[in-house]
């Protein structure tokens, strides 16, 4: 049985969210590798969920948000980069930053899309330097694509967020906010 320090745990967890940002969008992803990752969640999201096509269908645009990556010991953060997608062109990116404090431990990584249910949530959304996700957002985060259909295809919520594909563990209570950014990638 081996015995783990605290220290050792906390050098791990930041040697484990240092690597796993590497595969989320922070280290040399420009457009293509923004625009190609968003591709293949889009697809893996509708493969996985059907209900969200029709969800997509109805929506004004959509923050697609493939890797985000979020890590925790008491304070945490978390980060991605994404497209914002006008039916099938995207034009522009973000990227989402969120600071956390409670009772946490643990790293994970989940794909995210924000769907923009209205105009005018769409254009409060672009015209804003700095978006921040607040009481008029709704989150979907079941497993099964049916439940999430019947859902959200009923909110009357401005902005629908879905997140899905989460992998790895993190647990606790904690209160964040999670801010969205214009980038130039």
């Amino acid at each position: 049985m081996t015995l783990i320090s605290r220290r050792n745990f906390a050098l791990s967890a930041l040697a484990t969210t240092t690597l796993s940002a590497c595969g989320n969008g922070i280290g040399g992803s420009g457009a293509s590798v923004i625009d190609a990752r968003a591709d293949s969640t889009l697809t893996f999201m509708y493969n996985n969920y059907p209900g969200t096509r029709d969800l997509a269908g109805k929506a004004s645009g959509m923050l697609v948000m493939p890797v985000v990556t979020e890590a925790g010991l008491g304070i945490g953060g978390s980060f991605g980069r994404g497209a914002l997608r006008i039916g099938q062109t995207t034009v522009d990116y973000y990227s989402a930053a969120a600071a956390s404090a409670g009772l946490q431990i643990g790293a994970q990584q989940y794909s995210t899309v924000l769907f923009f249910m209205t105009e005018q949530s769409l254009t409060d959304f672009r015209r804003a330097s700095g978006w921040a996700a607040g009481a008029d957002i709704e989150y979907a985060l079941n497993s099964t694509g049916e439940t999430l259909r019947a859902e959200t295809t009923t909110s009357l919520a401005p902005v629908i967020a879905v997140v899905f594909a989460q992998a790895g563990f993190r647990a606790g209570a904690t209160i964040e906010g999670t801010k969205y950014t214009r980038i130039i990638p």
